[in-house]
């Protein structure tokens, strides 16, 4: 069900493909302005296109989320292309993997710098712009059941993703007072490149009540919901959109 974002304008990073795309191309299909923001600008420049081209109104923008300056120049953009700012969502990150004993100080910071620390300079320009507008806002962070229970070389990915559940929360309590809803979606495992094969592996089927991958625009739906004027009564909570792997007990007997 399409949600009414006519005259909202939204910044969505990481969208240049997967999760990120479909968001950007969910929130322009229920009348959002997007600026697409990713650090593969060709990339952006393509979802950008095919949104004009589905009749959605959208501009491409290249932005490392762990550059502070540039994550405040992407709102500045936004608000320079359409007058202001109702929708900051923040998908961009890295999922590199090492086993704990062996994992090094480049790969930790980078994860956490790009994950973590891109989504708090995000969250902060945005929400700093909704205050200055006086009239609330919306902002959604992509977190992932990772940041809810541990997995297997996801020390950096996982402690990014849980340090984003609790930026969410934290969020939520300080900036309910400007009518700022915080939440988060945290995808399960979700069919992002053709690469990921047909299903997921069995160790994740053992786990999942549902026995698919989930696809980018059932995610995209929960943070369309989320960004919308019908998410009024909801703040600092996190939608698990991963075929009830995250509530998944024992699955035989």
């Amino acid at each position: 069900m399409p949600f009414d974002l006519n005259n909202k304008v939204a910044i969505v990073t990481g969208a240049a493909f997967g999760i990120g795309e479909a968001m950007a191309a969910r929130l322009a299909s229920d009348g959002a302005k997007v600026l697409v923001a990713d650090i593969d600008l060709d990339g952006a420049k393509e979802t950008a296109t095919q949104i004009a081209n589905s009749g959605g109104i959208a501009q491409a923008l290249k932005v490392n989320v762990q550059n502070r300056e540039e994550c405040a120049a992407m709102v500045d953009r936004a608000v320079e292309l359409w007058g202001r700012l109702d929708i900051q969502v923040s998908n961009a990150g890295i999922v590199d993997r090492e086993p704990f004993l062996e994992m090094g100080d480049e790969l930790f910071d980078r994860v956490l710098k790009t994950n973590f620390y891109g989504t708090f300079y995000c969250g902060q320009y945005a929400a700093r712009q909704m205050v200055s507008q006086g009239d609330g806002g919306r902002i959604v962070h992509t977190a992932s059941n990772s940041g809810v229970f541990g997995g297997r070389g996801r020390a950096a990915y996982g402690a990014s993703k849980a340090a984003i559940i609790n930026l969410t929360q934290t969020m939520a309590i300080e900036l309910a007072e400007h009518n700022i809803l915080v939440n988060a979606v945290a995808p399960g495992a979700t069919k992002t490149r053709a690469v990921s094969g047909d299903v997921p592996s069995p160790k994740v089927l053992d786990r999942m009540p549902l026995q698919r991958y989930g696809q980018p625009s059932e995610i995209a739906a929960v943070a369309a919901f989320l960004c919308s004027d019908e998410c009024s009564f909801t703040t600092g909570h996190v939608y698990c959109a991963d075929g009830g792997y995250t509530v998944a007990g024992v699955m035989d007997g």
